[in-house]
């Protein structure tokens, strides 16, 4: 005796799942029927003994906002399309975000189909699928493939020859996560400089060109409330190499400076001390740059 679902179970399995959908999440931007003709001949084809199969399958959008405390901007989109014979067979869902780049999106999409081999035996598995993103996709946005970071780590002297130092201002920096992954990725980056938490939150960054660029790329992904380059100075490299790049330097680390918190919340910086550090490293201009006012 075979268990084998017919095909019109399975057609009335995905109507029932995609009137659950539907209830549970009733806005456009959470949940959307790309196909309404499909849905139309797929519940046709149930109710009719005498109807043809459906000639496209159904297919359909879940927006996905991952539960992330510094990720609110973050949203993923499920593109999702059912073929005749699910739940027998796998759903076919392409998960993309702004946010991804593309080795990162072929991580996820590879690592969500294997979850749902391993788990979704024949059985309805959208809703599945939805948390398994909104849980773990945030996570591939800092995965970076190691083969990736091989590559950049070994190729960089030969083809950059440009130093760089990026003034960045943030209308505020208080977030501890963001804090550490200024410095976490300024050290994988091999950059030096300071970073000024508080309100504003000013940070410099200095190194080989291609490490600042990705780093700006890596920080503005986040999200600020304003964020921006105020000031950029390249310098041509003769040769490149490990010594004029540290001669081009004016930092020797990447610390977080904190000048005499003062101020309602305790975070606001002593700007009189900015500017003489400032002043030490030989960068006092930058100030006028940042704050339109002769230091002192």
């Amino acid at each position: 005796e075979t268990t084998e679902m017919t095909d019109r179970e399975e057609a009335e399995i995905q109507i029932s799942e995609l009137d659950l959908l539907s209830s549970m999440f009733p806005y456009e931007e959470e949940f959307i029927v790309t196909d309404q003709l499909a849905v139309a001949e797929l519940k046709h084809y149930v109710e009719n003994e005498s109807a043809e199969m459906p000639s496209s399958k159904v297919q359909f959008i879940l927006n996905v906002k991952p539960e992330v405390s510094n990720a609110s901007m973050v949203e993923f989109s499920m593109a999702c399309a059912l073929p005749f014979k699910y739940p027998a067979v796998l759903p076919e869902i392409t998960v993309r975000s702004s946010f991804l780049s593309r080795s990162q999106q072929i991580h996820l999409n590879s690592d969500l189909k294997t979850y749902l081999m391993q788990n979704c035996n024949g059985e309805p598995c959208m809703l599945s699928a939805r948390e398994w993103v909104k849980d773990h996709a945030a996570a591939y946005i800092d995965k970076e493939l190691s083969a990736s970071s091989v590559t950049t780590s070994n190729a960089v002297p030969s083809e950059d020859t440009t130093f760089t130092r990026l003034w960045i201002y943030s209308h505020h920096i208080y977030n501890k996560q963001k804090r550490k992954n200024i410095i976490d990725w300024a050290k994988e980056l091999s950059l030096s400089g300071f970073s000024m938490p508080g309100k504003p939150g000013v940070v410099c960054v200095e190194g080989l060109q291609s490490s600042c660029e990705e780093f700006w790329s890596r920080i503005r992904r986040l999200t600020w409330k304003r964020i921006l380059i105020r000031h950029r100075e390249d310098v041509s490299l003769e040769g490149g190499g490990h010594a004029e790049i540290q001669k081009q330097r004016k930092f020797s680390t990447l610390e977080e400076k904190c000048f005499d918190a003062h101020g309602a919340r305790g975070n606001h910086m002593d700007l009189g001390q900015l500017y003489r550090f400032l002043e030490e490293k030989g960068c006092a201009d930058v100030f006028q740059m940042y704050f339109g006012v002769e230091g002192h």
